[in-house]
């Protein structure tokens, strides 16, 4: 019950080919296997980006840097009146 033995393997596998076709198998192969090698990759730079994080964060002695200021949203030219009558 625990293992399993040749002949699951085997139909297993024969009812992959069934479904799939034997002409798709070796390109979803290829795609899990690309899959596979990119999420590695991926979780020892993350893994590698936060040992980086750790000892940067405790040898950074220096003072917070100070945001840039927002700019001002542009005013409208107030100088004329906005209410004209003609007359």
């Amino acid at each position: 019950m625990g293992a399993m033995s040749a002949w699951h393997w085997a139909i297993v596998l024969i009812v992959l080919v069934l479904l799939f076709g034997s002409a798709k198998l070796p390109g979803a192969a290829r795609g899990l296997g690309r899959s596979l090698r990119i999420f590695k990759s991926e979780m020892q730079e993350m893994a590698s980006d936060g040992k980086n994080d750790a000892a940067s964060d405790a040898t950074d002695t220096t003072a917070p840097r100070e945001l840039p200021a927002a700019e001002k949203p542009a005013v409208a030219d107030q100088t004329q009146p906005t209410d004209k009558k003609t007359a």
